[in-house]
């Protein structure tokens, strides 16, 4: 007895068993179905728009392959001759900043050297011509000075004392 409720009970779990895969069978046959038909709708509006879309774009690119190659070769051959026209202005402006840095070096050197030969002759003339003129000047005006002051004693002799008796009063 014991074997035939062994048996009993392993025939009702593998009829379940089937009965389960069935009802899986069955739902995996309904959702394949179901994708089934939304592919077809899928690939029914795809023949229907995207084909002639398809075909649309291959016609454009056949009549105007030609053009295109043409217009990628001219910005080709553009953007080269932009390239040797941007390292020749660059060569020129490098050219351009490197004269006027050595004209700037040479105008201060010009400017410095001037500015030593203004005041050594500044110092020259101070030294050479002024401090004699001036020397010269002060002995004329002592001479002067002696002179008018001798010049004024004689002329005071002449009239007589002036300024009730004082001679330190000049006339």
């Amino acid at each position: 007895m014991n074997n035939v409720n062994i048996e009993t009970v392993f025939v009702i779990v593998a009829a379940v068993a089937i009965v389960l895969q069935f009802a899986i069978l069955l739902a995996m046959y309904a959702a394949i179905r179901k994708s089934q038909k939304r592919v077809e709708g899928i690939t029914e509006a795809l023949t229907r728009h995207g084909i002639p879309a398809l075909e649309a774009a291959h016609t454009f690119f056949l009549e105007n392959a030609p053009k295109v190659s043409s217009i990628l070769d001219n910005v080709s051959t553009s953007t080269g001759t932009v390239n040797r026209q941007i390292e020749r202005v660059d060569a020129t402006v490098t050219d351009i900043v490197d004269r006027t840095r050595l004209q700037v070096i040479r105008a201060d050197e010009l400017v410095s050297r001037t500015l030593d030969r203004v005041e050594e002759t500044t110092d020259f003339v101070h030294h050479r011509v002024l401090s004699p003129i001036r020397h010269a000047a002060g002995l004329i005006q002592g001479v002067g000075a002696g002179i008018g002051a001798l010049m004024g004693n004689l002329r005071g002799s002449r009239n007589g004392p002036r300024n009730n008796g004082r001679s330190d009063m000049l006339p």
